[in-house]
């Protein structure tokens, strides 16, 4: 992939900002686990960084995908997890969908405010019995009148506690499990709606993540997302963008714990010598440093043919289990160069290990992307030659 003037420009724009207004602050808001992510996000918006890809009439920038994986790459240069997974909840999860699909009403109503930074959008998928299984939730769509009765929970929910409105997929008939689903965008004051305590999670601290239930939560049925029973359909669409968006925010993360590790490696002695003088060490970094790099080949080349309109299914389904599984391997094997002090809680290392392990499991789990991967070469389970 081919990088422009203005691909750099935005690159610079991202790195700025994370330079200046998340990095300094990680260590409080991963204490307090939360940001402030409405002023957070009116900065963003006022950049134009939450609507890249998005239709300039609604105030996105109106780019192809190329320009929102450069910024998903250099938001993974945060000295934390949670903020970028914010981020790209807002600008990869819980929009695609609804700037591809949605009525102009909707897009005004609620896609402008989200590119503005004037709203905190959610996702609504996972439930505690669903959450890679997405054709097996339970939460109901039942129409009374010109409105939908929503009754259920999500489980998992990043920006939840603070969000304005909730890109919700709910069951709004009896059809077949993959027909049956609708995508319903419902905003987070209506009555009905409340939330259990932040859920207390191993990583991706300083992002708020609840349950959040609905009691008979009342919304029009013009807030639905394209035609009813069209959801599931929507949102394994809006999952390709997700996982390109997760995989391409790994890489500068995983790219920083190696720097990071060379140079506590340099600066660490260790029997008169320093650290760094292990050969040991030499090959693992180089060998690690190739693999981020197979990593950045993968997700670009999915990124060249979503650009061209193309299915990739396959490639993103590929690049978030690369993600998922480098990234352990990345933050455990520079943990380890690093000692006792790999250990510690604030380590920058330890942060990165705790949260990359999300990859594996948000957005549809290792397992399930093997699943799709199969699927996509023609592999039937069952049939034998």
């Amino acid at each position: 992939m081919e990088f422009t003037a203005e691909h750099n420009a935005l690159r610079k724009t991202v790195r700025d900002f994370v330079e200046k207004e998340i990095n300094p602050h990680c260590d409080e808001w991963e204490k307090a686990g939360e940001y402030p992510i409405h002023d957070i996000f009116k900065k963003l918006g006022n950049l134009g960084l939450l609507g890249i890809q998005k239709p300039e009439e609604y105030g996105g920038m109106g780019l192809d995908y190329s320009y929102n994986l450069v910024a998903a790459e250099e938001f993974g240069m945060a000295h934390c997890g949670g903020v970028p997974l914010s981020i790209g909840v807002q600008t990869d999860m819980c929009t695609p969908a609804l700037a591809r699909f949605g009525s102009d009403e909707l897009k005004r109503d609620f896609l402008a405010p989200a590119i503005a930074g004037d709203m905190v959008g959610c996702i609504g998928v996972s439930e505690v019995g669903a959450g890679s299984d997405v054709a097996g939730l339970k939460t109901t769509a039942r129409k009374d009148g010109d409105d939908y009765v929503i009754n259920g929970s999500k489980m998992w929910i990043t920006n939840s506690p603070k969000a304005d409105f909730i890109c919700l997929l709910a069951n709004t008939s009896d059809d077949q499990v993959h027909k049956n689903k609708s995508l319903i965008v419902v905003p987070m004051n209506t009555p009905g709606i409340s939330f259990s305590s932040h859920l207390d999670k191993l990583g991706m601290r300083s992002s708020e993540t609840a349950q959040v239930f609905f009691d008979d939560v009342r919304v029009p049925q013009r807030n639905r997302i394209g035609a009813e029973g069209m959801g599931f359909m929507m949102q394994m669409l809006q999952f390709q963008e997700e996982r390109m968006w997760g995989s391409a925010n790994v890489i500068k993360a995983l790219e920083n714990c190696v720097a990071k590790t060379i140079e506590y490696c340099r600066e660490r002695e260790t029997f008169g010598q320093p650290l760094i003088n292990n050969q040991v060490i030499h090959f693992r970094m180089a060998e690690l440093q190739t693999e981020i790099e197979a990593l950045r080949a993968l997700t670009y080349k999915a990124c060249e043919l979503h650009i061209k309109g193309r299915d990739v299914t396959q490639l993103a389904s590929m690049a978030k289990l690369k993600a998922g599984r480098l990234g352990r391997e990345v933050t455990d094997s520079c943990l380890q160069y690093w000692g006792g002090m790999g250990y510690m809680w604030d380590n920058p290392i330890s942060r990165a290990h705790r949260d990359v392990r999300l990859v594996s499991i948000g957005g549809g789990a290792d397992e399930i992307m093997l699943g799709i991967i199969c699927k996509t070469m023609g592999i039937l389970p069952g049939k034998r030659k």
